[in-house]
């Protein structure tokens, strides 16, 4: 009996797809696809409705689905879509093939619908599980790519690195943020880090918190912190929660803390007088001497 449902259905396959197509089309704005070129979206339902054709034929393959599924995932075909295409075959599939049965009782009625599920089922369950992968995979790198660009340490002067933190700061953020300040500190050999916390919107006890680690273990490390960035909102918060930043140096900008690191680092910032004649003793010329060079030039001319 399953071979003969099967044949059925192969053998009105065109009328299969013809229906397929009408209500997948019907579908488009409720599985975000109504944005997608109509030659695209016409091209991509002929290869997904063959590719579920194929394997009932070729009994339940996976590769043609396998490969079909890598195609439409790197072109980031929503997974909505895959749903409703196979869930709208096996309607109609089912519907086609009980209308080719004369006289069908409650109990083929069943059969039919049972086996049916068994050729669309795999294929859902393939596809499902290849977007799932996909998508954990792709995830999992962007993850990794935020985590990495969201706590960085640049190295600014010898000895000075600054540390800048954009957004919300959690738990697993906060034990990045040490991870990547201790190795950080020993790579550059950095005497002083600026935390810049301008583009932290909260900073509440348990953000307070994790910087007091972090500083303090940079502090075992022979380095020092200085907390910049701090905000009048966020000055208020800190005063209002009790939170006691005697500690550890603070500033209201990265310019009046990178002036505190310079002064920690016994540096400082030298204004030239006359540029040009620094410039010329750098090179290790002066204006008398490029006269001479060029007199001579002459003369040789």
């Amino acid at each position: 009996m399953n071979r003969d449902l099967r044949d059925i259905a192969i053998d009105n396959s065109d009328r299969i797809i013809q229906e397929w197509s009408k209500e997948i089309n019907r579908l488009k704005s409720a599985n975000y696809t109504a944005d997608i070129s109509k030659e695209l979206f016409e091209n991509n339902n002929d290869e997904f409705v063959n590719v579920i054709l194929n394997s009932i034929k070729g009994n339940g393959s996976t590769k043609i689905v396998k490969d079909f599924s890598d195609r439409i995932i790197k072109l980031g075909w929503p997974l909505s879509y895959i749903i409703d295409g196979l869930l709208v075959f096996r309607k109609v599939t089912t519907n086609t093939i009980l209308t080719e049965i004369e006289q069908a009782d409650s109990e083929y009625i069943s059969e039919v619908i049972n086996n049916v599920d068994v050729w669309v089922e795999p294929i859902i369950r393939q596809l499902v599980n290849e977007y799932s992968v996909s998508w954990e995979h792709v995830v999992s790198l962007q993850r990794i790519a935020l985590q990495e660009l969201s706590a960085p340490l640049i190295p600014v002067m010898d000895n000075i690195t600054i540390m800048p933190l954009i957004g919300t700061i959690d738990t697993e953020r906060a034990k990045f943020i040490m991870e990547n300040l201790l190795e950080g500190v020993m790579q550059h050999n950095a005497e002083v880090v600026l935390i810049d916390i301008t583009g932290v919107p909260v900073v509440d006890t348990m953000v307070a918190h994790h910087l007091f680690q972090a500083t303090e273990a940079v502090r075992l490390l022979g380095a020092k912190c200085i907390l910049v960035g701090i905000r009048p909102e966020i000055a208020q918060t800190i005063v209002n929660l009790g939170i006691n930043f005697s500690k550890l140096p603070t500033k209201s900008t990265l310019k009046k803390g990178f002036m505190l690191a310079l002064e920690i680092t016994n540096k400082s910032i030298v204004e030239m007088q006359d540029k040009s004649q620094n410039i010329d003793q750098l090179l290790g010329l002066d204006k008398g001497s490029e006269r001479i060079h060029a007199n001579s030039d002459l003369k040789t001319t």
